[in-house]
């Protein structure tokens, strides 16, 4: 089982200055590293506290030249926001500059601040993430991109250095709603699954896709998903709940406050229905009914019940790579720490022990464990 390290920059209520969050952060990054964990993983944000990594490349362009045998996973890009030109001539640069080391995580983004920050219309994300990703998983291949589309026209032109290696079987997106799922097998990619539902739903989610992978590409086997899920680790259960119930639970107010649920920002917008059962969601059962159903998902406990809680989500979706955070809701770094540093120990060989299918990465590339 490969096992990455997810990073999340966040400052809620902007508690801290942001050269601190991002000085511990780092200093969290590394220290995982050196504790084994195989990849670094971040998310692209903008314009708030949630999460402050606007160009998860260019960082992990920083980290590719600071750990020179670590994966390196955008976890993940949001198409709609960018020229596609541009993002397949980033990730080429940063896989040539890495040997092979890149994993390409997209999605599509839903909160209406970065949206409008961008100046693109919601109601297009859906046909946007669906054309870019076509183009740029194209582009990686050729070498080369031309189109014109109701977005736009773009001359043939190359993509320079040309890419290195092949992305097939190492490009994945983020599927949250049942409708992503045969998009992302009709494009040949894997999933990354976001735990934010009941995992008997999300194993149905799956087999969907599994059954529309292998319906569009000839029969080929799919890419086994990769997971995540915030974590805190404890030797003392009580204390774990305790922390997790506080942290985690911030952790999704952040959510709510940044997704703007309460408010419907997806109503009546096109691509989103899924999302506006989420304020339905909340209107029935209120905030804290909200955070606790996100906080029971996640895998928190003392390492046994961590392990137990990862044994039954391998039951339910079969993932070959794991992406846990740690820091996440404002927690003090010392707790972060501590709670990594005991994961570590008793958690993650026993992780990586297990037996899943390794990640498709070029030869060149790092070990994957």
């Amino acid at each position: 089982m490969h096992v990455g390290y997810n990073v999340a920059f966040q400052n809620p209520h902007d508690a801290l200055d942001d050269r601190d969050v991002y000085e511990n952060e780092l200093r969290l990054c590394d220290l995982a590293v050196d504790l084994g964990f195989e990849s670094v993983w971040t998310v692209e944000h903008h314009f708030d506290d949630y999460t402050m990594c606007p160009d998860p490349v260019q960082w992990l362009s920083y980290m590719a030249g600071k750990h020179p045998h670590l994966l390196l996973g955008s976890g993940v890009i949001v198409l709609p926001w960018h020229d596609p030109l541009r993002v397949a001539e980033q990730v080429a640069l940063l896989d040539q500059l890495s040997d092979g080391r890149m994993i390409l995580g997209i999605g599509r983004g839903l909160a209406r601040i970065e949206y409008e920050g961008f100046r693109v219309d919601m109601n297009t994300s859906r046909e946007r993430f669906v054309e870019y990703a076509r183009l740029i998983a194209e582009a990686l291949e050729t070498g080369e991109m031309e189109y014109d589309n109701e977005f736009g026209t773009q001359p043939r032109r190359q993509i320079r250095p040309h890419p290195a290696h092949s992305f097939r079987g190492r490009t994945y997106a983020a599927a949250v709603s049942p409708e992503s799922m045969p998009l992302m097998a009709s494009l040949g990619i894997g999933v990354l699954v976001i735990p934010q539902k009941p995992w008997p739903t999300v194993q149905q989610d799956v087999a969907a896709y599994e059954a529309a992978y292998r319906e569009t590409n000839g029969g080929a086997e799919p890419p086994r998903p990769i997971s995540g899920g915030f974590v805190f680790c404890d030797q003392r259960a009580d204390r774990a709940e305790e922390m997790a119930r506080k942290w985690i639970g911030e952790n999704y107010a952040s959510v709510m406050r940044h997704y703007e649920f309460a408010a419907a920002p997806h109503q009546g917008v096109k691509g989103y229905e899924f999302y506006t059962g989420i304020t339905r969601y909340l209107e029935r059962h209120g905030a804290q009914g909200a955070i606790d159903d996100f906080v029971n998902l996640m895998p928190w406990g003392t390492p046994e019940q961590i392990l137990a809680k990862f044994d039954h989500m391998r039951t339910m979706i079969d993932m070959n790579g794991l992406l846990p955070g740690f820091s996440y809701g404002g927690m003090p770094y010392d707790l972060a720490e501590r709670s990594l540093r005991l994961f570590a120990t008793e958690v993650l060989p026993e992780l990586k022990s297990w037996a899943a299918a390794p990640l498709q990465m070029p030869r060149s590339a790092a070990v994957q464990g």
